[in-house]
């Protein structure tokens, strides 16, 4: 309990607020600080489906006495809540006899506001509970839970398979199996509260009154907002997390790796609330008794912002790569069941250009197992199949460019076209043979009008 005693009464409250948020206690929050340092806390339960306020008295001290017993039952009394009300004394230290006689007499005359006692060795058994070492303040994520790595009503590869049905002239179903690899990300679900009035000699010129939701990347080192998008796929699908078994997924996924949180949840949340209080800093402009127009800068304290839950959860980030012949097509996304969102779509992408998007027409080319845009693929002169410009053998004829899988398919439409009657050669450049049309349909016609014919 060593480093308890070393906290100044403000971090020791900070560290009880987490400890009843993580319990699972509701609105759990600071109120106001006081001259003397004692900043209660203020949190809710819902006990047979009736709503109960706690306040809670934090006391960083070696003995509690019964005067602070009996002055929170004053306070509890007089606490605005719509609802019935009780107590908490918690401290570092231990309780006098009268302190704990008092609080008992309370519990046994079925007192209105009943109060409970947490001493030192009760709070440490809580804090093994929610991970928190108190040999270093800190209170550690504890989380075995994940969002879904696949959709269990469908194959592993279901994703790609799919992202392979947009690709012309290639069936899914004779796509090899992809290598599916999975990696378990840390992410945490933040859910805080801001409220912050601003007031000058003219009355209240900015409010702030607002609940943030926010889903942060949780491994070690900078920490990140996730997109909008990946936020939506966690907290959509958040009620549905199942235990992450790397056995079990080592069945379905050739490779299984799990990322650990990198910082602790007290630090989790004092970057939220750091972040919190930039993004609601700004300047105001009003205008002054003296009708004088004024800017201020109304930044919220950080006793403004209240963490309400920083719920921890694996995200698993699927990458399956699948080898066709020459080339590698990575399709990476994030999963959550049969909800994901794509990071990464090789699938639909030319491998000649930087042309990609689920808009663009893409075709397979089983001559060296390329996908390439419109631009890229043309029709394999022999055969009549796709072929893509990259791996085409070319040659002229008619005055026209011809395009071959291999020298060999080449060599074959050459002995061909020598065997071809004059005209169908012509027809291998259509806009020859048609000029050529038109060329003698002129000279005749021009014959014509010499020969007074017309």
């Amino acid at each position: 309990m060593a480093v308890l005693d070393e906290l100044s009464g403000f971090e020791f409250e900070d560290v009880i607020e987490d400890v009843f948020s993580n319990l699972g206690y509701e609105n759990v929050r600071q109120a106001e600080k006081t001259a003397d340092e004692g900043r209660d806390v203020i949190m809710e339960e819902v006990v047979d489906g009736t709503r109960r306020a706690i306040v809670v008295e934090c006391k960083h001290t070696g003995t509690v006495g019964r005067p602070v017993v009996q002055k929170l039952h004053s306070a509890i009394a007089t606490f605005d809540f719509d609802g019935p009300k009780r107590g908490m004394v918690v401290t570092t230290g231990r309780f006098t006899s009268p302190a704990q006689e008092y609080a008992d007499r309370l519990q046994q005359s079925d007192d209105p506001h009943p109060i409970e006692l947490i001493g030192g060795e009760n709070l440490r058994e809580l804090a093994d509970e929610i991970g928190l070492d108190l040999y270093n303040g800190r209170i550690e994520i504890l989380c075995d839970e994940t969002l879904r790595p696949y959709d269990p009503a469908a194959d592993v590869d279901a994703a790609v398979t799919e992202a392979f049905r947009d690709i012309e002239n290639i069936e899914a179903a004779d796509l090899p199996t992809p290598h599916s690899a999975v990696t378990f990300r840390p992410v945490v679900a933040v859910t805080a509260d801001t409220n912050a009035v601003f007031e000058t000699s003219v009355g209240v010129i900015h409010r702030i009154n607002d609940r943030t939701q926010f889903v942060v990347h949780a491994e070690r080192g900078h920490l990140q907002v996730v997109d909008e998008d990946v936020a939506a796929l966690v907290t959509k699908n958040f009620h549905t997390r199942i235990e992450l078994d790397p056995e079990q997924f080592g069945e379905v996924f050739d490779d299984v790796e799990e990322r650990r949180f990198g910082q602790t949840q007290t630090e989790y949340k004092e970057w939220a609330v750091e972040r919190l209080q930039q993004h609601h800093t700004m300047t105001v402009t009003y205008t002054g008794d003296n009708n004088v127009t004024y800017n201020k800068t109304c930044e919220p304290n950080l006793s403004d912002i209240s963490v309400q839950s920083i719920e921890p959860v694996y995200l698993p980030e699927v990458r399956q790569t699948t080898e066709i012949l020459e080339y590698s097509y990575p399709y990476e996304y994030y999963a959550a069941g049969p909800s994901r969102v794509t990071t990464e779509n090789g699938i639909h992408r030319c491998v000649h250009c930087e042309t990609s998007g689920v808009g663009e027409t893409y075709t397979y080319c089983p001559n060296c197992g390329a996908i390439a845009c419109t631009s890229h693929t043309k029709t394999e002169r022999l055969e009549g199949e796709p072929v893509c410009t990259g791996c085409a053998v070319t040659e002229r004829f008619a005055l026209k460019t011809k395009y071959f899988y291999d020298e060999e398919n080449l060599e074959a439409f050459r002995e061909e076209y020598a065997d071809m009657p004059l005209q169908e050669k012509a027809m291998e450049n259509k806009l020859i043979a048609a000029g050529g049309v038109v060329a003698v349909f002129l000279i005749v016609l021009g014959l014509l009008v010499v020969g007074g014919v017309v």
